[in-house]
Formats: C-alpha cells, sequence, structure tokens
C-alpha cells in the first residue's frame, strides 16, 4: 500500500538584521508565570510550521516620502520591548526573523524583501505579525500574501484596514499614503478586484478625491462617527460583512485610528479617532475568525510618544490578536 509523503515546509526567508534578544519581568518558572519574552525563539532556523512569525520592517522612506515625521524606522523594536513583559495566558510558540531594513531609500526594494520573507510563513500557516515601519508596510505584506500558495490556489482575500486615512494616493512615487491603491492596481493586473474595507476612517483627513477613489474602487468603509460604543450593532456587521466576503485576512493597523491621547507617537495624531476598546474589539473577531494570515502595525514613532503610550497599545493589539487566535484554534 503505497503513501503520499507530506509536503515539506517551505524554507524561511532570512530577514536583513538578525534579530536580538527579547527580554522583560520574571516571576520564576512555570507556564502560570509566561511572559512573551519566555516564549519567542529567534532566526529563522527555529520556524516551525504553524508558529507565530514576527518581523520587524524598519522603514521610514514612505512617511518621508508622505511630507510626514519621521521616525517610524524604530518602531520595531520599541513594540518588541513593549509586548516583551505582557503575561500570557496560555503557552505559544513564536519565533522572532529580524528586520528588514530600508536604509538607502529604496522603498521599493525593501518591500519585496519584506515580501519574499512572509510568502514562506504564511505558506507555513502563520500567522505572520509585522512590526513597524511606515504604512508603506502594507504594500510590501500584500506582496508576500499574494504570492502565498493559498492565494494561487485561489483564496479570497480580505483587506481590512484599521486607520484615519484610505491610503488611496495616486502619486508619483509609492508612499507611505499609496499602499491600498498599489494593491488595486496589482490585483487589476492579475484580474481580480481588491477587497478592500476600512474601519475608523476620517472624513477631515481624507479629501474628497479619496473619497471618490474609494468609491470608484468599491471599497467599503466605517467612519470614525459610527465606530463608537453606542454603534456597536452597526460595527459588528461591518466586521461579520468583511469576514464574510474571504478566506484569508489581511489585518492593517495605524496606530492614527486611535485618539491622540491614546496614541500621540504616530505621524499624524487623530483628534477624533476611535476608542481602544472598540478597536480591540474589531481585533478579537478577526482573530477568533480563524482566517487572520498576515497582521501589520504601522506608523508607531517611538521620539513622538508619551510614556509609551503608543508602543503599548499597539503591543496590546497584537498580544490580544495571537492569543485570541491561538484560543480559537484550540477551541476548534
Amino acid at each position: 500500500m503505497s503513501t503520499v509523503a507530506p509536503t515539506p515546509a517551505p524554507p524561511v526567508t532570512v530577514a536583513d538584521a538578525a534579530p536580538e534578544p527579547w527580554n522583560g519581568r520574571d516571576d520564576g518558572p512555570g507556564a502560570d508565570n509566561l511572559r512573551w519574552h519566555h516564549t519567542v525563539s529567534l532566526g529563522a532556523e527555529h520556524a516551525e510550521p504553524g508558529d507565530v512569525a514576527f518581523v520587524g520592517f524598519r522603514s521610514d522612506e514612505g512617511v518621508r516620502r508622505n511630507k510626514g515625521r519621521q521616525g517610524a524606522a524604530d518602531g520595531p523594536g520599541a513594540l518588541r520591548r513593549a509586548l516583551s513583559s505582557m503575561a500570557l495566558p496560555t503557552p505559544s510558540r513564536a519565533v522572532d526573523l529580524g528586520d528588514v531594513e530600508v536604509a538607502d531609500g529604496d522603498l521599493e526594494a525593501g518591500q519585496r524583501r519584506l515580501g519574499r520573507v512572509i510568502t514562506p510563513l504564511v505558506d507555513r500557516g502563520g500567522p505572520v505579525m509585522v512590526l513597524g515601519g511606515g504604512h508603506e508596510v502594507a504594500y510590501g505584506s500584500y506582496q508576500g500574501l499574494a504570492a502565498s500558495r493559498a492565494v494561487r490556489d485561489g483564496a479570497r482575500v480580505g483587506v481590512l484596514n484599521l486607520d484615519a486615512h484610505f491610503d488611496l494616493r495616486d502619486d508619483v512615487r509609492p508612499s507611505s499614503g499609496t499602499p491600498f491603491l498599489q494593491m488595486a492596481h496589482d490585483e487589476q493586473r492579475a484580474g481580480r478586484s481588491l477587497n478592500y474595507w476600512v474601519f475608523g476612517v476620517s472624513q477631515p483627513s481624507n479629501t474628497e478625491r479619496l473619497f471618490r477613489t474609494a468609491d470608484r474602487l468599491g471599497v467599503r468603509y466605517l467612519p470614525d462617527t459610527a465606530c463608537g460604543v453606542l454603534n456597536l450593532a452597526a460595527v459588528d456587521a461591518f466586521v461579520a460583512d468583511f469576514l464574510a466576503s474571504c478566506d484569508l485576512v489581511h489585518l492593517s493597523i495605524d496606530l492614527d485610528v486611535l485618539p491622540a491621547g491614546a496614541a500621540p507617537g504616530v505621524s499624524a495624531p487623530a483628534a477624533y479617532g476611535v476608542q481602544m476598546d472598540i478597536v480591540e474589539h474589531v481585533c478579537a473577531a478577526v482573530a477568533a475568525s480563524g482566517r487572520l494570515a498576515v497582521c501589520e502595525v504601522a506608523e508607531l514613532n517611538p521620539d513622538l510618544d508619551v510614556d509609551q503610550r503608543t508602543a503599548r497599545a499597539g503591543a496590546r493589539l497584537i498580544h490580544r490578536i495571537v492569543t485570541g487566535r491561538t484560543a480559537a484554534a484550540r477551541r476548534a
């Protein structure tokens, strides 16, 4: 009787810079004292199928081109430090592959390198958590997911952007303001339409041209003024409709979706924003769906942060997503 050999896991691509050790509070041995720094292995050689994989994207180039306040290249390190001492409810496996760096102004090459790191991780079962930098990271994440085996086999991808901005600018040079229009163009060339949804978009932060572009592309969006606790039924319906539209989720979290008091350390702090409990509620729903393939947390600028509020907010969202996904997988 013949047997079919299992498909070997694809080799993991090494990032530009090796990961540094995670350090933090230590309350002693035992599974009931676990914190993130106890569970994260370092380096591609430790990546196992199904592991949560962290990779940083050290880039300010997109923000610079978009005439924003630079500093997001240091976001990955700040997110790791904020996450490191958070307590884990149950044991988990995670690996840190280090950082892809854009240090020469060649943003496009950096995005391609990020994509090459992400693709085999998605093929191994993910999820992939991308840390930083500017929101130009989203196009690199998209390139990695688009090249994955599941997408090549016909899986439907949905992109959910938690953001005050559409980031659909039609600029001559790609920047932190263009990634989702770049995705739309790539999807069109592939004979598909971009399934793009935006949660928390701010009318004063987006021109009428951007709203027209969103409408032309069929973008579904919920404005920040409709994302409060009193509108929770509308929030849940929006997320449920999004999840019903796709097989795999690309979740993009721009920390400027949060109010400036909760996230001061971003290029464009929000005058209004969506409260942290609602943003976390949405992230938890996505995690529980079991469909998350890639998530990036973008725009953290430690130079502009106050009391590490923005870094802690981003780290808490990562923690909620990963632990929620792990709990859902164990229940399945």
